[in-house]
């Protein structure tokens, strides 16, 4: 009887655990980590000395923004939020912080089409410097 109930309540323990790592990474959302997060990685891609560093970085910088769901959102590159939560845009509920955001990524989608270093560095110290007055917005 006592080695049953040791069993039982070892799988009630790995059940309990087992629901809080799958919970939603939703409920885990820290959207002012994502866009310091997404700020910081402006800037590697600001002081670049190379185009594709430049790319990569501001790839980053974007899938911080628009989260796995989200427009130019690219796979094959890191999401360095992934752990943060599904993206500052999505995980963000104030208006005005999203619309901010809204138009930070955008400025961000066209800075990768870009094929200028000097054009790209110059559009990610403005990007990382918005992101910064975005400030911390409810999430």
């Amino acid at each position: 009887m006592m080695k049953f109930r040791v069993l039982k309540n070892n799988w009630v323990g790995f059940a309990l655990c087992a629901g809080l790592v799958a919970a939603p990474l939703a409920a885990h959302a820290d959207a002012a980590s994502e866009i310091s997060t997404a700020a910081q990685h402006a800037g590697f891609s600001a002081a670049a000395t190379s185009l594709a560093v430049a790319h990569t970085h501001l790839h980053h910088t974007l899938n911080c923004l628009v989260g796995p769901g989200g427009r130019g959102f690219d796979a094959k590159q890191a999401n360095p939020c992934s752990s943060q939560g599904n993206g500052a845009i999505p995980d963000t509920t104030d208006a005005a912080a999203k619309k901010s955001l809204e138009h930070i990524a955008s400025r961000t989608r066209a800075a990768l089409r870009s094929t200028s270093l000097a054009t790209v560095t110059k559009d990610a110290a403005a990007i990382q410097a918005e992101l910064g007055k975005v400030g911390a917005p409810a999430s």
